[in-house]
């Protein structure tokens, strides 16, 4: 049995399990992080303040999308367990969860969108001289992605339930159908290819509407027609387990307070990174991530292929495998994040050919950060890891008592600080700031070793009421079905 093999790493197979998981996944983040990077090529043809403008805009999203994957991350922790425990009503609460506190951020996101956008955009461009002309262009894109909130939301409950359950295949083949569809939409509104009207920035937010909108006609025709377990009827969308929905929140608000802080951080740096100097910096920055997400899709990977193998082998009560699956996963992290620092140098290359339409200056900026991210990737991916074998058993505490706290009582002082009181550049700010990571990791090994993270939440909750049917427990680490997808 692989229980008693011992040491930091397991067999090979074991491997092979995490990697079937976590690849489609990393695909279907490197297919949308390919587009985007297409997008912003386009963009960056139109110059410096047009690319500065749809990225400020794109923060809205970007802020909306972290909201709605932490409340899937949440409702995500218990239906792996339900799913490991063959609880089928459990998982369809988990699913109503999801789909009720994510439409609930619909109103905010759209008064920020249509009622608010410049007031709310101009925080993010406090200093920068060249903000009026910038605010005109994400004042245009923003007003046309209010479009994207509920398509968005009702794809990614989805999309995260079918990976909760191990099914990885189905959200890749949508993400690929909806991001050929951005991009051709691109090529055709940004420049007016084909007698297609030339549209700029406002082309660009009407390709992502339409992508989003047929990656959400996709997602339905899959929701009723294969009816996965976690699926409901629309007449009892709203026969909510109170006492469920309870235990839920009580665990999702700590990731929800989480992954808030961090986004309010990121936020407040990018607007303070905005302010040392003009459309360049804003810029450069922006187009390095687009660079880093080619390689950040280990984040997304990871996490999921963590939280489903311990998921499930918790919810079949068995945490003595789940104990050594743990070291596995955190070796194996730790190397996967060695090869990506790797992959993060080789993508340097491809900087001039996407984005030598923008300024010398903004290209430099691009280069210099893509390279100090890919120095942290090993630290970020470990640190990634732990955090989903903590969520996996319910501890959602560790990221709210550790990354949360050092965030807000560290690396917040530090940014204003280094932000009021020196003229250093953007990059060498971000260095600083990251620096703290590693306090981070050592923190949340300590937590670790604690085991608060080594829960049934199936059996917690009393699954609602309900029977659970843990079967027996034996050497595989994903029902066979799931294995030959």
């Amino acid at each position: 049995m692989y229980t008693k093999i011992k040491g930091l790493f397991g067999p090979s197979q074991f491997y092979k399990t995490a990697l079937s998981l976590a690849v489609p996944i990393m695909l279907q983040q490197l297919i949308q992080s390919m587009v985007s990077l297409i997008d912003n090529f386009m963009v960056s043809g139109l110059g410096d303040i047009s690319m500065s403008g749809v990225n400020v805009g794109g923060q809205v999203l970007f802020v909306f999308m972290v909201y709605t994957n932490a409340i899937c991350m949440a409702g995500g922790i218990f239906m792996t367990q339900f799913f490991g425990a063959k609880d089928k009503e459990g998982m369809k609460q988990s699913f109503r969860f999801k789909m009720i506190m994510g439409l609930a951020a619909f109103v905010p996101y759209i008064l920020v969108c249509l009622v608010f956008p410049r007031e709310v955009l101009s925080l993010m461009l406090i200093g920068n001289s060249q903000a009026e002309p910038i605010l005109d262009e994400a004042v245009k894109y923003v007003n046309i992605m209010s479009l994207v909130g509920i398509p968005m939301t009702v794809s990614v409950c989805i999309a995260s339930s079918l990976r909760d359950m191990g099914q990885v295949h189905i959200p890749l083949a949508v993400t690929v159908a909806a991001t050929l569809t951005n991009t051709a939409f691109n090529y055709l509104l940004i420049y007016g290819n084909l007698g297609f009207p030339r549209l700029e920035v406002r082309g660009a937010a009407i390709a992502t509407v339409i992508a989003r909108m047929v990656e959400l006609v996709i997602f339905c025709i899959v929701y009723i027609r294969k009816k996965p377990d976690f699926a409901v009827r629309l007449g009892e969308f709203f026969k909510v387990d109170l006492r469920l929905f309870r235990e839920i929140f009580k665990k999702g608000a700590l990731v929800l307070f989480c992954e808030m802080v961090w986004v309010l951080s990121e936020t407040v740096t990018t607007a303070i990174y905005n302010g040392r100097g003009g459309a360049d910096v804003v810029s450069g920055m922006a187009s390095s991530f687009a660079i880093a997400n080619l390689f950040f899709v280990a984040f997304g990977g990871i996490y999921s292929s963590t939280g489903v193998i311990l998921g499930k082998t918790l919810g079949q009560g068995d945490p003595d495998r789940a104990r050594i699956q743990k070291t596995w996963l955190l070796s194996g992290s730790a190397l996967f994040g060695v090869l990506m620092m790797f992959f993060g140098f080789a993508t340097t290359l491809v900087i001039p050919l996407v984005f030598g339409r923008l300024s010398e200056s903004a290209v430099g900026i691009c280069r210099d950060m893509v390279i100090l991210m890919s120095f942290f990737m090993p630290i970020w991916v470990y640190m990634n890891a732990q955090q989903a074998v903590a969520r996996a058993g319910g501890d959602t505490a560790m990221g709210a008592c550790t990354d949360s706290v050092i965030t807000i009582v560290v690396m917040m002082p530090m940014l204003f600080i280094l932000g009021l009181f020196t003229n250093i550049g953007p990059v060498m700010m971000y260095l600083f700031v990251k620096l703290l990571d590693i306090v981070k990791i050592i923190v949340f090994h300590i937590w670790l070793k604690k085991e608060r993270w080594l829960k049934n939440l199936t059996r917690q909750a009393g699954s609602a009421g309900r029977q659970s049917l843990h079967p027996p427990v034996d050497d595989t680490f994903l029902d066979p079905d799931i294995r030959a997808r």
